[in-house]
């Protein structure tokens, strides 16, 4: 009887020792997929009485962040894109989007070419049909993580016209003709 008790209390702790296991694993898995879902999106309205619109989405994988840009209703040809520092798009003109964000506070550049900053994003390209998309990938930024890298609460503006990637600090980009809250995705 008592060798009966020992391996039933026996088999009882391995058990226990398995199923915590399992839920360990089980806990990683869904840590990694949690991470892997990381994904903010700013949906692009027109302003100053352009008719642009589209959206930015930001997906976070493997410490890197994914970003692309879809805009329609532009005047062809190249528009600056940025991330400016306040997720604030209510004035008609955009301007309450505040400058580039900036957190590193270098020269205003071209994205990859020292000195730049975490919102020159780029130049996107606009075809006749008023469509454009960009796209770009980075460790410079993060989905919620720490506020020098963070993306989430900045602004996505499209510009008038294209970034020169010189002048300071806007690039002689022109007017604001869109602008789009980065927020995290609903799931």
């Amino acid at each position: 009887m008592k060798k009966t008790v020992r391996f039933l209390i026996g088999v009882a702790v391995v058990a226990g020792m398995v199923a915590g296991g399992c839920y360990a694993a089980g806990d990683k898995a869904k840590t990694a997929a949690k991470e892997q879902d990381k994904k903010a999106v700013a949906v692009i309205q027109s302003k100053s009485d352009s008719h642009v619109t589209g959206e930015a989405t930001f997906r976070e994988e493997g410490g890197k962040v994914n970003l692309e840009v879809m805009i329609v209703g532009a005047e062809p040809g190249p528009h600056a894109v940025h991330l400016h520092e306040k997720g604030d798009c209510t004035a008609p003109d955009g301007a309450s989007a505040g400058g580039h964000w900036n957190p590193t506070h270098e020269n205003h550049g071209k994205w990859g070419t020292a000195p730049f900053h975490h919102g020159d994003i780029g130049v996107i390209d606009v075809g006749a049909d008023g469509k454009g998309t960009l796209t770009l990938t980075t460790d410079l930024w993060t989905i919620g993580g720490a506020p020098e890298t963070d993306v989430v609460g900045k602004a996505v503006i499209v510009h008038a016209k294209a970034d020169d990637f010189t002048t300071q600090p806007t690039g002689n980009a022109g007017g604001r003709i869109a602008c789009g809250v980065v927020e995290l995705a609903k799931k």
